[in-house]
């Protein structure tokens, strides 16, 4: 049976990620809240990995949210996103660790990169400014593992998987990304009786979605893979607008008014759907439909919110 040890299993990701393992089986699954491993502090990082020697060390943690809160507060989330890659990669090599998969995004790409994204478009051109530190603390996480591999031999590789939805998701009603946001605004719309609901920006720009558990099967798939890439692109292949999107989740939650935009607030990069060519052809591809999806994101914000536990 092999050590996995699961940075950041409280996230979404994270949680999808120890569910995954639970239900293959094979794995000791190892996990540390926050009172006990403060990622940020090196010490604990290194101490933790020596004592609990994991096999493989996945590193879904990271600090997270859209557009404002990347715009706002991006000392904070260049600052946590590098010292988390640093500590734990580091560590992991001097734990004698032998396999490290980390979570990167695909907001690593040119804010006018080619669509599809293809993996080699990687430092190419400028970022999107809005969310720049977070992407390049993100580029560092990705390239320490690029160069651990090479320098030490070490089985260190990235995975940069598109917009996740899902349950366990954050729906701070700033500090989220779309879709939960989506969700928690229409439904107290709904709730309140409003007949009309603004969304951020114009609406016009495409973005791409994949259902959590999706990224989680991929992730076991990479880590069963002899030789993966350096880093590869996890995605569905296609996107949507983000008012089409709107009108999916005010369907989804029974929201029967108006949806207007706010183009006062900023759309962020025009388009962000990546190329997933490279890991379809290891055999890999996403099963849950985003429909589907959609509506079991929505059944567990409302659990939450019954049960207290909602991110909100």
């Amino acid at each position: 049976m092999k050590k996995i040890f699961i940075a950041g299993h409280r996230g979404m990701v994270g949680s999808a990620l120890v569910r995954s393992a639970e239900a293959r089986g094979g794995f000791e699954v190892l996990t540390a809240t926050r009172d006990r491993l403060d990622l940020c502090d090196q010490a604990s990082t290194f101490t933790y990995l020596a004592e609990e020697k994991p096999d493989i060390v996945v590193i879904a943690a990271a600090k997270v949210g859209g557009i404002h809160a990347n715009s706002s507060y991006p000392a904070d989330f260049i600052y946590e996103n590098l010292v988390i890659a640093a500590n734990l990669v580091e560590g992991s090599r001097q734990a004698g660790v032998g396999r490290v998969l980390f979570l990167g995004s695909t907001c690593i790409y040119p804010k006018l990169a080619p669509q599809p994204m293809p993996e080699d478009c990687l430092l190419t051109s400028p970022l999107e400014p809005t969310n720049e530190a977070y992407a390049i603390a993100k580029i560092a996480g990705l390239k320490l593992c690029q160069h651990y591999r090479a320098q030490h031999g070490l089985m260190y590789h990235s995975a940069m998987p598109t917009n996740l939805y899902g349950p366990g998701d954050n729906y701070h009603p700033e500090n989220s990304h779309v879709i939960p946001a989506l969700i928690r605004r229409f439904h107290e719309a709904k709730e309140s009786g409003l007949g009309e609901v603004a969304i951020w920006g114009t609406g016009t720009p495409r973005r791409e979605f994949l259902h959590v558990d999706d990224l989680a099967a991929a992730c076991f798939h990479l880590l069963d893979l002899n030789d993966p890439p350096d880093w590869v692109n996890v995605g569905v292949g296609d996107d949507l607008p983000i008012m089409e999107l709107a009108k999916l989740v005010a369907e989804t939650v029974g929201f029967n008014g108006k949806i207007v935009t706010d183009p006062t607030k900023p759309d962020g990069t025009p388009r962000k759907l990546v190329d997933v060519s490279k890991i379809r052809a290891t055999g890999w591809e996403p099963k849950v439909d985003f429909r589907d999806g959609l509506a079991g994101a929505y059944q567990d914000f409302l659990a939450t919110l019954q049960t207290g536990a909602a991110r909100l």
